[in-house]
């Protein structure tokens, strides 16, 4: 595990809290840390606040307290506006539904719309659109209409969408919602695959075993537990008293 203040720590987040407009509070107190190239699970029954950590992380969401460290640099409030260019660039988020983040009429055009909006040398952008494609091993595919691929194709290609353009930090929001066992088993051999540290929220407690190297449990807002991944997974009661 690595300690606050690591400098291998892809990411910190300290006391972080959020609380909606209404004053309901989302998240509360949460810290941990994430190692550069670890691969951790956030598990938790619906309405845990895991979607909602991702977005305040990325954000999407302005935290009501707390902090966020990326590589030691601490991010500041963005108070509802878009995160600096900076960060954007090391963290990259894979929604949890893949129609959401294909919305071009190629998959060549999806996968190049980070590097470009980032500003990346035209003549490297079809470079870093083939070695993305390679990557989640769907070579020659940039010509596809991304809305006729299977649910496996085109998760694999909004994972592509942001490896495109080379962050540190890969969060995967719910990826095998839509993926039959296969889908499952070849992503799983992906992401152990990739460099990136990875945070990786998802119900399937198979997957987060077979991807993770440690888990937090996340219920109403709190972790409720942490630590290494076969001793939370191992942990029936723990697992049913949080309805998993």
């Amino acid at each position: 595990m690595i300690a606050p203040g690591d400098s291998n720590a892809a990411l910190e987040v300290r006391g972080l809290g959020f609380v909606f407009d209404g004053g309901q509070r989302a998240l509360d107190a949460i810290e941990f840390t994430l190692g550069s190239g670890e691969s951790l699970g956030i598990i938790g029954p619906n309405g845990a606040g895991k979607t909602t950590l991702f977005l305040t992380l990325m954000g999407i969401y302005a935290p009501s307290e707390g902090e966020i460290r990326v590589f030691g640099d601490r991010v500041p409030a963005m108070n509802g506006t878009l995160a600096p260019v900076s960060l954007r660039r090391r963290i990259g988020l894979v929604f949890q539904e893949s129609e959401e983040q294909l919305f071009s009429p190629t998959v060549f055009d999806d996968v190049a719309f980070g590097p470009l909006n980032f500003g990346f040398p035209r003549e490297e952008i079809g470079r870093r659109v083939s070695r993305a494609l390679e990557a989640v091993d769907l070579p020659g595919y940039e010509n596809r209409t991304p809305q006729h691929l299977s649910a496996g194709e085109k998760r694999r290609v909004a994972i592509a969408t942001v490896i495109s353009y080379g962050p540190d930090i890969v969060i995967l929001d719910e990826p095998t919602s839509d993926l039959d066992p296969r889908g499952r088993r070849k992503l799983a051999e992906l992401l152990v695959s990739m460099p990136q540290a990875k945070l990786i929220a998802s119900h399937d407690l198979e997957f987060v075993r077979r991807t993770c190297d440690r888990v937090l449990l996340l219920d109403h807002g709190r972790i409720r537990a942490s630590g290494p991944t076969e001793g939370i997974l191992g942990n029936d009661e723990l697992l049913e008293r949080h309805g998993l």
